[in-house]
């Protein structure tokens, strides 16, 4: 058997630790030998912040009842040696609920009250509104008092059915989804919108970020669940009865709100829980097993997910298993497959995207580095030339050196105020296009959209067409960008073939950014989120507070996009610039080395022999630090994986799961 997911979390960690270790070791190297340089220090701090924030967000989904807490506290808390999360029979997880560890933070638990939902803010803003949210301090030492505070994730009250339809907990075309009335016409609602849990478990300490969603009618109700957090999500755990296989309700949830897209089908894993319900002492073992193998392959075809991924588990009896020591028992509840699974279908591609991005930002460092330092050689090697040829001259000629030096340094500060012309052309494009992606920008292409959800219900019959016309538009501003993009580009290699030619510099324009990423994630978001402007949901969209959150979700959403491609863009800017400030830079310490040689030379008469050795020492010292370079960046792009993570082991674990 394979890594647990908690073993080979530990091991993300500490790949994580090592490869921050090092970053760090190549920061204090670069700083100690000057060359760092504005470009190349927000290379390394995006690296630095990249590796330090990562964190791994697993959601598990479910509609009520499905065991999907109790399956949290078996596979995350059974050290504690009872149950942590609300798990008792009936609804349990009443609003949705994210485990994290926040660093300086006291453990705590943090309610946001349902009644927030009459308000137009969605929950990333209510998250910078920290007195709004009632704070629970947890005593992680007491695993009684954490029991009984987290236990308030699962307090409801009564409202009336109207206060419940202002809540979205109560629909008039999906009259079995609603919650059961009274005789007094009250319904119950949750108590809680969201809950934020902070707690120094190991795991959320390394960056694993648990969401705990609740039913489909919460979910439904939160558009900023489904548009914002769950997407974020590297992997969603959809939790089905082994007893009853995928209801209608279930079904709802997955085509809806999670549907397995083909960029993120490889993240998604359904669970058939509760199997020890089919444990019948009437049957036989092969029998039980028959009956078990044939929801597995019903459920399979029926949410359209390969067989490997639907995982027959039993969250109680592994709870009870690992609680009891009981390995038996442990074995027979299904619950190592799923913890290998996690492990190696989950969070192994998560840490093989990561040291792809890291990997892609080292050799970019290493490149920008590279090129600082053959500025230098290549200083160095005019110098030589230039000193060379006054082997055997007289005073005369090495004082008209002097001369030309001057001169030429006279000539180039002369000409830097057309290269700050150039660059001030170079960035005032540059402007142009990030203005493109501001917010002012999106909230007008979205404009349409969000007159048509605040006008009256006839008008929203056309909804789905402006929803689609806006997403086009969005589209249509990546692809302005993308074309602005390449324009500047175009401009800095006729202006940097320029520089070179004047002023003998080596400036290379790097590619453009390529935007088709985000433009795929665009698509993705537009195709996932059409269900909530459909004909199904006129009755919720009347709603304004639930239109204007569904708003908001969006263009959160759209804002990140748009968002990271200002980030990518500003990077490249500003590495076109980095190399101009350092070939300036280098080119004036040029200019001052060579006078500075020239007055040595004429004061001693064995100057010239000491100033060439000295820059043969500085070639054979640039040399060094170039080896060097390459031992650094080398060793953070294939910092080892630990022994169980090896790609042999891990596809015999695939095999060994799969099979």
């Amino acid at each position: 058997m394979g890594p647990s997911f908690t073993e080979q979390f530990d091991q993300h960690g500490a790949w994580k630790r090592t490869f921050a270790q090092q970053l760090n070791q190549l920061a204090d190297w670069m700083q100690a030998h000057d060359l760092v340089d504005p470009s190349i220090k927000e290379r390394l701090e995006r690296l630095q912040e990249q590796v330090r924030t990562d964190k791994v967000m697993v959601a598990f989904v479910a509609e009520f009842s499905r065991g999907k807490s109790e399956l949290i506290n078996a596979i995350f808390f059974a050290d504690y040696g009872r149950r942590i999360m609300p798990a008792s029979a009936g609804r349990t997880t009443m609003c949705p609920t994210e485990l994290s560890y926040e660093s300086g933070t006291s453990p705590c638990l943090r309610l946001l009250p349902i009644d927030t939902r009459l308000q137009p803010q969605g929950l990333a803003e209510w998250r910078l509104k920290q007195h709004e949210w009632k704070e629970i301090a947890l005593d992680i030492e007491n695993a009684q008092q954490m029991a009984d505070s987290l236990a308030k994730v699962s307090e409801v009250r009564r409202v009336s059915i109207d206060e419940a339809r202002q809540l979205g907990f109560w629909h008039d075309d999906a009259a079995d989804d609603n919650p059961l009335a009274d005789d007094k016409g009250m319904v119950e609602v949750p108590m809680w919108r969201h809950a934020l849990i902070n707690v120094p478990h190991p795991l959320l300490k390394q960056g694993l970020v648990i969401l705990d969603t609740p039913g489909l009618n919460a979910v439904g109700a939160e558009p900023e669940l489904t548009i914002n957090l769950i997407p974020q999500a590297h992997a969603v755990v959809f939790i089905l009865g082994a007893d009853t296989g995928v209801t209608r309700s279930d079904l709802s949830i997955w085509r809806d709100h999670l549907g397995a897209a083909p960029k993120s089908g490889e993240t998604r894993m359904v669970v058939l829980n509760k199997i020890d319900t089919l444990w019948d002492t009437l049957n036989s073992p092969a029998q039980v097993q028959a009956q078990l193998e044939r929801q597995r392959v019903n459920s399979a075809e029926i949410l359209g997910v390969p067989l490997a991924q639907v995982v027959p588990v039993s969250a109680q009896k592994g709870l009870v298993a690992k609680i009891t020591c009981d390995d038996m028992l442990l074995e027979a509840s299904g619950l190592p497959q799923l913890e290998q699974a996690l492990a190696v279908g989950i969070l192994g591609k998560r840490q093989s995207i990561l040291r792809e991005v890291v990997s892609s930002g080292v050799a970019g460092l290493h490149a920008e580095t590279a090129r600082m330092l053959n500025i230098r050689r290549s200083d160095l090697d005019d110098q030589m030339s230039e000193l060379s040829s006054l082997r055997g001259k007289n005073a005369t000629v090495i004082q008209a050196m002097r001369g030309r030096a001057e001169l030429e340094q006279s000539d180039f500060n002369a000409s830097t105020a057309k290269v700050q012309a150039l660059r001030a052309v170079h960035l005032k494009l540059t402007r142009q296009v990030f203005h493109q992606l501001g917010s002012r920008s999106l909230k007008a292409q979205l404009a349409p959209l969000a007159d048509t959800l605040q006008s009256s219900t006839l008008l929203r019959l056309g909804l789905r067409k402006v929803y689609a016309e806006s997403f086009e538009r969005v589209r249509g501003l990546l692809e302005e960008t993308q074309t602005s993009a390449n324009e500047v580009r175009d401009m800095l290699v006729g202006t940097f073939r320029q520089l070179n030619a004047e002023f003998g510099f080596a400036l290379q324009v790097p590619p453009a950014p390529d935007f088709s990423p985000y433009m795929d994630d665009v698509i993705e978001i537009e195709r996932r989120h059409e269900q909530y402007v459909g004909v199904a949901n006129t009755l919720r969209l009347a709603q304004p507070e639930f239109a204007q959150r569904l708003l908001r979700g969006l263009t959160l959403r759209l804002r990140a996009v748009l968002d990271s491609v200002s980030n990518e863009l500003e990077l490249w800017s500003k590495s076109a610039n980095a190399q101009l400030d350092a070939q300036l830079r280098e080119r004036r310490r040029g200019f001052a080395r060579r006078i500075e040689a020239v007055d040595r030379i004429q004061t001693a008469a064995d100057g010239l022999v000491e100033r060439i050795a000295e820059i043969e020492s500085a070639e054979a010292h640039i040399n060094e630090l170039q080896l060097r370079l390459t031992t650094l960046t080398d060793r953070l792009i294939h910092t080892p994986l630990a022994p169980q993570e090896r790609h042999s082991q891990v596809k015999e674990a695939e095999d060994l799961l799969f099979s």
